[in-house]
């Protein structure tokens, strides 16, 4: 196992183990297996576990097996505060103590303020107190490192990254994401401030494996370096140093064993031109099937009505890259969940944004084509009923 420093020079595993999909056996989780696999991951070398208080049965499990094993102190924990359902400075405790028993631990490692989607997030916590509510939880050593995991685009994430003194900070990456939710220009942002990275969603639940076309999976099968589509991906993100380390939500023991194996022997800066451009060639069989010819450089905004037009493009296209699910489930986290909707259906084709786009992509006609497949009547009733129960 190879290790990249923290803020403050600690060593975390570039494999860090996603605690969010641990077996189930009937309704709960099964303790056993989840033991024998925590187990063999920590004996080689794995240090830093991931999971949050909305995890079913995460935490607990996470908790018992360390404290049956007597390991607590030769791991990080980092686990996610709910911040969607903080409407109160009492609910700040409430939640944080309950994880505390859940994980049978004294301290949190990493704490994360969970899903931040925009900036209004943080400062309904900073109304209630959360600054001086970490501080105090700081002091007392019940929190070491406090971070936040986001989903949300671009220019919200380095507003957020911004606002605070954080330790660290999660977000989904990989190499289909590179222009949308932090993309790499968070990436480097958070680098230039030494804040490390963690990396969530590294396989897009998967998506860069199994679901990928098969003219991808034919040109990394025939290509000269023999490697798994998931050892692509995962050395893609170990190639560069920004990032700190890569979360595997990991439920078999071949899984592990084939993960550690890459975490061991990857080099940072190793890709070739020719490997980049194999992922190229992978990246252009997934997006053969885009409806919209954006490339995410955003010289169309900012749109005078709020559309994030880029994100909502970059939406619809993976409604047909992947599937409908995936793009509207993409939608409601980056677009639909903030305070200030960046709602489609506020275009009111000024044609501002067509005269500064590189592609010449008829943009008007473009977002009516995307409301129609990102917004069904089903779908505007549903964030209409999520928004009553959002907090800003």
């Amino acid at each position: 196992m190879q290790y990249r420093k923290d803020k403050y020079g600690k060593d975390i595993s570039i494999l860090g183990y996603g605690c969010m999909r641990f077996t189930k056996k009937g309704n709960s989780i099964d303790l056993e297996k989840a033991e024998r696999e925590i187990m063999n991951a920590i004996n080689n070398g794995v240090n830093y576990f991931d999971t949050a208080y909305i995890y079913p049965g995460s935490e607990v499990a996470l908790g018992e097996i360390l404290h049956r094993n007597k390991i607590r102190d030769k791991v990080y924990i980092a686990t996610k505060l709910p911040q969607y359902l903080i409407k109160s400075e009492a609910a700040l405790d409430k939640y944080f103590e309950e994880q505390l028993k859940r994980l049978k631990t004294d301290h949190i490692d990493y704490y994360l303020m969970h899903m931040l989607t925009d900036i209004a997030a943080w400062e309904k916590l900073k109304k209630l107190g959360i600054e001086e509510w970490i501080s105090k939880k700081k002091k007392e050593g019940k929190i070491i490192n406090l971070g936040f995991s986001f989903h949300g685009n671009t220019d919200m994430f380095i507003k957020i990254l911004e606002d605070y003194d954080w330790d660290f900070c999660q977000i989904q990456y990989n190499y289909m994401d590179e222009t949308s939710q932090a993309g790499v220009k968070g990436l480097m942002a958070a680098a230039e401030k030494n804040i490390p990275v963690i990396i969530m969603e590294p396989l897009r639940g998967g998506k860069l494996v199994d679901l990928l076309p098969e003219k991808a999976k034919t040109i990394i099968k025939n290509y000269k370096i023999k490697r798994t589509p998931a050892e692509w991906a995962f050395r893609w993100l170990w190639n560069q140093p920004q990032v700190t380390c890569v979360l595997s939500g990991m439920n078999s023991i071949e899984m592990i064993d084939e993960n550690i194996k890459v975490a061991s022997d990857v080099r940072v800066n190793e890709f070739s031109k020719e490997d980049f451009e194999m992922i190229e060639k992978v990246k252009n069989e997934i997006n053969a099937n885009v409806k919209v010819n954006c490339t995410g450089c955003r010289y169309c905004m900012p749109c005078p009505q709020g559309i994030d037009i880029p994100t909502t493009f970059k939406c619809y296209n993976q409604m047909y890259t992947e599937n409908k699910g995936s793009g509207r489930h993409e939608y409601l986290q980056i677009v639909a969940l903030q305070k200030n909707m960046s709602d489609i259906n506020k275009c009111i084709g000024c044609r501002k944004c067509e005269i500064h786009c590189p592609q010449h992509i008829e943009i008007r006609k473009k977002l009516k084509e995307a409301q129609r497949e990102l917004q069904p009547w089903y779908y505007k009733i549903g964030v209409k009923i999520i928004r009553l129960f959002k907090f800003w």
